[in-house]
């Protein structure tokens, strides 16, 4: 081998021994970045997913928040209307109680001519032949009595709420009212309407026949005339039985 083919080669093997060496170190540097990166990239991975379980968990308490607020105002809007609904029924009472003091009042001023009570029958507010009869045998007085009125006190047993049988009460003395006043022509002016509903009952309801005596409107034709103090009254009329057939 010649000098010069001596000097290549040692020439050569210098340089495979220092690329070698390069690469060694190389990777030595660059290995910790590597997996310091790597760390980074996991942590930043794990930090996106708590931060994703968090915003979740927030989302859900703000909607049980919501809930909770919606179901409390709707809570609130019902209170309210239960106040409102009682106060209704407070002032309708306190307008029937002052109704009430008012037609007694004036009441006071007249005396009982006759007197009869018709029957309806459950839930009904329409006169039976018998109820229509006993108000022909009332009406039989009205031509001949002098500064007259008529008192009506609509009744009802105590099956339902007190609004429902005010009303029912109301429409039965109403029904007592266009009979009167369609065949006997008895002025508007000239009725007195009292809707009682449960409140005075005439018996117990505690049996049928009782309940049945208190589906009923009282009628009473009365007058303002003194007249003969020493001489009776005409007879009341005896008023109706019981419904049979209703």
């Amino acid at each position: 081998m010649t000098r010069t083919s001596l000097t290549i080669v040692l020439a050569a093997c210098i340089a495979a021994t220092f690329g070698c060496t390069s690469k060694n170190y190389v990777k030595q540097q660059t290995t910790p970045l590597i997996n310091k990166t790597n760390e980074l990239d996991d942590m930043t991975a794990k930090n996106s997913k708590d931060i994703k379980d968090v915003d979740a968990r927030a989302q859900a308490g703000i909607q049980a928040v919501n809930a909770k607020t919606a179901e409390a105002d709707q809570k609130a809007q019902a209170a309210n209307q239960n106040a409102s609904s009682a106060q209704q029924v407070a002032d309708a009472a306190n307008n029937r109680v002052g109704m009430l003091t008012e037609t007694v009042a004036n009441l006071d001023n007249y005396r009982p001519v006759a007197e009869t009570s018709v029957k309806f029958g459950f839930n009904k507010d329409t006169l039976t032949p018998k109820a229509k009869e006993a108000l022909d045998q009332l009406a039989g007085t009205i031509a001949t009595t002098r500064g007259y009125i008529i008192a009506l006190e609509g009744s009802t047993d105590s099956v339902g709420s007190s609004e429902y049988n005010y009303d029912l009460s109301q429409r039965r003395a109403n029904s007592v009212i266009q009979y009167l006043a369609s065949k006997y022509s008895v002025p508007a002016h000239k009725i007195y309407v009292i809707g009682l509903g449960k409140d005075k009952p005439l018996e117990t309801n505690k049996t049928s026949e009782g309940r049945a005596d208190n589906r009923r409107v009282d009628v009473r034709l009365m007058t303002n005339t003194t007249g003969d103090t020493n001489q009776p009254a005409p007879p009341a009329t005896t008023g109706q039985n019981n419904p049979s057939s209703m």
